[in-house]
Formats: C-alpha cells, sequence, structure tokens
C-alpha cells in the first residue's frame, strides 16, 4: 500500500462520545485504531500498536487520569497527544501543559475543530523535523509536511501520509508537481524545485528539469532515458553524471 490513513487512537472513558469522535474522525478520512476507556489498556495499546495521533480525554476514570498516562505512554513511543477536555482548571492546565500536548480541544467537539488541530499537529511534527516555522508560514495548507520517512499531503479532502520508499518519482507541471507512487497520483501546489529542497537528498535524484526519481526505485538507465516503475523519464545528459555516481554509491 502506498499511502495510508493518518491513524488516531482515542482514549475515552464515556463510549457514547467515544464513538462520536471515532464518527467524526471516520467522516473526515482518519484512521481509528481503538476507542479505549482506561489508561492502562491504553499504554498497552501503544506497546503493540504505535499510532500517529492520540486524542487523550484529561479526566480519564481508574488509577490513571489522561495526563499520567500521556506521561507513560511518552517513555514508550514519541506520539503527538491532542488533549479532549470540557473543563480544565489551571493547576490540571499546567499538569497538562508540562506533557507538551500539540493541541487542546474543548467538548462538545467540532468536527472543523478537531481537522484543524489534526492538520496543525501534523504542521507540528514536520517543524520540529527541521522545517524552519517562516517557511511553514509561506506555505498553504497543500504544501506537504516532510518527515524523515514519509510525508504527509492533502488528498481527497483528508491528510493521508506516503512512504517516502513509495515514492517512485515526482513530475513538474508547471508550479505544480505530481507525486506518482504504484497506485495513486498526488497532484501538489508547489514546485518541484522547492519539493526537491524539501525532501531527504539520499532517497531522490534529478534525471531532468521535469523529473526527479527515488533512487531505490530506478530499474534501468540509458542513454536518454531511466525506468522507474514501467515509466520511462527522461534523463538529460547534465543529470546523467550525477545519477550514475549515486547509483554506484547508493
Amino acid at each position: 500500500m502506498n499511502s495510508e490513513k493518518v491513524k488516531i487512537l482515542i482514549v475515552e472513558d464515556d463510549m457514547i462520545i467515544g464513538a462520536k469522535i471515532s464518527m467524526q474522525l471516520a467522516n473526515l478520512g482518519y484512521e481509528v485504531t481503538g476507542i479505549i476507556p482506561r489508561g492502562e489498556e491504553a499504554i498497552l495499546h501503544v506497546e503493540n500498536n504505535v499510532p500517529d495521533i492520540i486524542l487523550l480525554d484529561i479526566n480519564l476514570k481508574g488509577n490513571l487520569d489522561g495526563i499520567e498516562t500521556a506521561t507513560q505512554m511518552q517513555v514508550i513511543a514519541d506520539v503527538p497527544i491532542i488533549y479532549v477536555t470540557a473543563n480544565t482548571d489551571e493547576v490540571t492546565f499546567n499538569r497538562a501543559k508540562a506533557t507538551r500536548p500539540y493541541a487542546f480541544i474543548a467538548k462538545p467537539m467540532k468536527n472543523l475543530d478537531l481537522q484543524r488541530a489534526i492538520e496543525l499537529t501534523i504542521s507540528r511534527l514536520a517543524d520540529n523535523h527541521h522545517v524552519s516555522s517562516e517557511t511553514a508560514e509561506a506555505e498553504n495548507s497543500e504544501t506537504p509536511f516532510i518527515l524523515s520517512d514519509r510525508i504527509f499531503v492533502k488528498h481527497g479532502g483528508k491528510m493521508v501520509k506516503i512512504f517516502i520508499t513509495d515514492i517512485l518519482y515526482i513530475e513538474a507541471d508547471r508550479n505544480y508537481c505530481q507525486i506518482f507512487t504504484h497506485n495513486q497520483k498526488y497532484t501538489l501546489s508547489i514546485t518541484l524545485k522547492a519539493m526537491e529542497e524539501k525532501l531527504p537528498s539520499k532517497f531522490f535524484v534529478r534525471t531532468h528539469r521535469s523529473f526527479m526519481a527515488n533512487i531505490s526505485q530506478i530499474d534501468e538507465v540509458s542513454e536518454s532515458h531511466v525506468l522507474v516503475g514501467g515509466k520511462h523519464l527522461s534523463l538529460s545528459h547534465s543529470f546523467r553524471d550525477e545519477l550514475l555516481q549515486r547509483l554506484q554509491t547508493f
């Protein structure tokens, strides 16, 4: 599978509210990995199935509240936390803030608030992987969020993740570029040059002013073309030497 839905774990002790949140997420195009009512169970879940994002109710019943649950989860995996709460006093808020959550959402939860919190969380993830805040502010919502091994792109009204190793090639289309995987195409409002500057250079190489190929996906190299996923991409003389050198050392 070349792209996957963003996986979100819901930790909520009111199962009716949890089911409603799950429906909201499904309608937004995200995948819910579980609706879990207790902190202890949520920690076990994360140990075996790490999600991309955790929606966590602060006021959980049981031995662990949401903040204590987040603290123990963060020992297991560095997963972004979005707290959900009906009301929070200042002491509780300061405790929650110490766990460095990515967002707070107030109950009752609106679809737009939920969608924005998730997209901002993904954006902050990219910022934490060396995307400058100035660059992030200058770009629109369709600019991909790029991590070390995957990118998140807006597709069909939702954020989807594409593992970098699954990308075959990227083609320029004036001020846009198109990302091709084995069974999907994604059109982004960003130039190929800007995309090249963002992606990890060890994975990609330019073959032509209009093409950038994933080195691991190149099947053949001829005088004027490279074969990637059954597609012949133009190979310019100016890029040929670098390509051959990269292939020898890859």
